[in-house]
């Protein structure tokens, strides 16, 4: 068959753009060759719906295996009991958690997008805010840090069903144990959505949701370094809060009510390429050599934090603890909009994310800020002493750029694309 040179041309030139750019979207990173391996494996010719063991197709008893691992190793990176490794994607994790759960019209609690929550946290264009009825809660404006306070007023005042943990771009530790409590004093399921911090927490080195959390949902690639995927996991199992029951009359327990509701609630046939794939990369994550790296992440990042207040930017809430950082443009730059920023520094190679930061006067499309994370850079092996040239970098394009063009002159992006291709030809995709 002849080759389809279109294509492999792009995934060429796509891996050009990688290996020469400077990658800070907090939710990417380069995954290791036999993770890609993996994914790219005779296993997505193979047809497995249900699960191992029971399964709706003949010839699964070799991605039984490969599935059942992945499903051993979520466990044990994560201390749980229970994981269903076939969402597709962080979203359909949590649809999947709020089918088993809720009702058409019940009412939940997750982060306000716009202070850095996620779509499928209750946005009204997204699915879990058009079939259900969400209540958002906040950061203070004077901290940039979750309100717990307002959160316990609120689900007093609403009693949702389900309260949910975690944020698209918040760079600070969730205090799982008050979260607990406000659900408990509501009779709320408590979920955190970890898809950002899940390296950091698999490794001890954040609060552990699952002491506190009835169920924890993630995506497989940010800091856990896998293929494009979501998880759902449990540690202590629980009744159906609903009441329903088994044909011989039991109450479901919520581990069954999740199977069902990724297959056949959302989902059909899984992707077995990508969940052999996933087994890999939680297998990685178990390694001393990846404590080493999340490590490195969570390093890399402090320092750059610093580097980005040196400069005078606000970082929202005065720093991380994690593996990313939310720059709020307005104080140094009033007139430069987040898109400006990251349209321009793309033509230097650097890549960012333009995002919303708390009390934002500006729309989604525009923004006042930037989500910047090291997960990617430091896969590709760069250490803290880079931190404050890549900052200084940034803010040499950033400085350069005119509201009313919305850009920067040609000269200083291609001064600093130059400088950007010199420094990272040195360091390969993968470094570890």
């Amino acid at each position: 068959m002849k080759r389809d040179e279109k294509i492999f041309d792009l995934i060429r030139q796509e891996k050009e753009r990688q290996m020469h750019g400077i990658e800070l979207i907090a939710s990417e990173n380069f995954v290791s060759e036999q993770v890609l391996e993996a994914m790219g494996s005779v296993m997505t010719n193979k047809y497995a719906e249900g699960y191992p063991g029971k399964r709706y197709y003949g010839g699964c008893q070799i991605v039984d295996q490969s599935e059942q691992i992945a499903i051993d190793r979520a466990c044990q990176l994560f201390n749980a009991t229970f994981a269903n490794v076939q969402p597709h994607s962080g979203a359909q994790a949590n649809m999947a958690v709020m089918q088993a759960l809720l009702e058409p019209g019940d009412t939940f609690m997750g982060l306000d997008l716009s202070h850095g929550g996620h779509l499928s946290h209750g946005s009204p264009v997204n699915a879990s805010g058009m079939l259900y009825k969400p209540v958002a809660y906040h950061v203070a404006k004077e901290t940039g840090r979750v309100d717990y306070d307002e959160m316990e007023k609120i689900a007093l005042e609403c009693h949702p069903k389900l309260i949910i943990a975690g944020a698209s771009a918040y760079s600070r530790d969730w205090d799982y144990k008050r979260m607990r409590e406000i659900a408990d004093k509501v009779g709320a399921v408590l979920m955190a959505d970890v898809s950002h911090p899940a390296g950091l927490i698999a490794k001890g080195l954040l609060n552990d949701p699952l002491e506190y959390c009835h169920i924890i949902t993630t995506t497989t690639h940010k800091t856990l370094r896998g293929p494009r995927g979501g998880m759902i996991l449990i540690r202590h199992d629980f009744e159906d809060p609903r009441g329903r029951k088994t044909p011989k009359g039991e109450t479901k327990m919520m581990s069954a009510l999740i199977n069902s509701a990724v297959f056949p609630g959302i989902q059909g046939g899984p992707l077995e390429h990508v969940i052999a794939s996933k087994a890999v990369a939680f297998g990685e994550a178990l390694s001393d050599e990846y404590m080493e790296y999340i490590q490195q992440v969570r390093k890399n990042a402090a320092f750059m934090a610093r580097a980005f207040m040196d400069k005078g930017y606000d970082v929202i809430s005065g720093g991380t603890d994690n593996h990313s950082m939310l720059i709020d443009l307005r104080g140094k730059f009033p007139e430069i909009t987040g898109k400006m920023v990251e349209n321009t520094l793309v033509l230097a190679d650097i890549t960012v994310n333009k995002n919303m930061v708390p009390f934002d006067t500006r729309s989604p499309f525009l923004t006042s800020g930037l989500r910047v994370g090291t997960p990617a850079i430091t896969t590709r092996g760069l250490k803290q002493d880079k931190m404050a040239v890549i900052v200084e970098l940034i803010d040499d394009v950033i400085s350069d750029i005119n509201p009313e063009t919305k850009t920067a002159s040609e000269a200083k992006i291609n001064a600093v694309r130059a400088e950007v291709n010199k420094m990272m030809k040195d360091y390969p995709l993968f470094a570890w």
